[in-house]
């Protein structure tokens, strides 16, 4: 867990407030309401339901291959990502979401930071990502964070739509 640190959110100007990051189960009714959120959001864009690649399993997150992460002010949620297991040494960031009040406040950063922790402890040297080109602030925040584009793996390999990242872990 990510111990209180402060963010300036949007609907508190210019009040710090504590940030808390800390697994939670797929399964949380929290985790659910954000993913319904990020679930509309990605539809907007990307209508072709086959642009569109949602899935995630809690085995994949449940501590031991992996993790989903909740970042919460004041504690209420307003972020989340995931890691998932590919391979021995390799992991992949899904799910990564940010309520649009807590946007540009390094929230996401924070989260994506966090995962690339749990990502070391669990033996992960190499994340990928998979995001979609009509999404530039994620794609932002991915470079900023040191991932470059890689060529598209997996079931991703044939989306047009599709831009994915990678980076090695030191």
């Amino acid at each position: 867990m990510v111990a209180a640190s402060t963010a300036t959110m949007p609907y508190a100007p210019g009040v710090a407030v504590p940030l808390v990051i800390a697994p939670e189960p797929l399964t949380s009714p929290d985790v659910q309401a954000l993913i319904t959120r990020l679930d509309a959001e990605l539809t907007e864009r990307y209508p072709n339901p086959e642009d569109n690649f949602f899935e995630l399993a809690e085995k994949q997150v449940d501590g031991r291959q992996g993790v989903l992460l909740v970042a919460r002010v004041d504690g209420e949620p307003v972020g989340c990502g995931a890691l998932r297991r590919l391979g021995p040494a390799t992991g992949e960031i899904k799910r990564m979401y940010v309520a649009p009040p807590a946007r540009g406040t390094g929230v996401g950063g924070r989260i994506l930071a966090e995962l690339e922790r749990h990502a070391r402890t669990l033996g992960i040297r190499r994340l990928l990502l998979e995001t979609g080109e009509r999404q530039v602030e994620a794609v932002r925040l991915y470079e900023r964070a040191g991932f470059a584009r890689v060529p598209c793996f997996g079931e991703y390999a044939h989306a047009p739509l599709s831009l994915c990242m990678g980076k090695d872990l030191v």
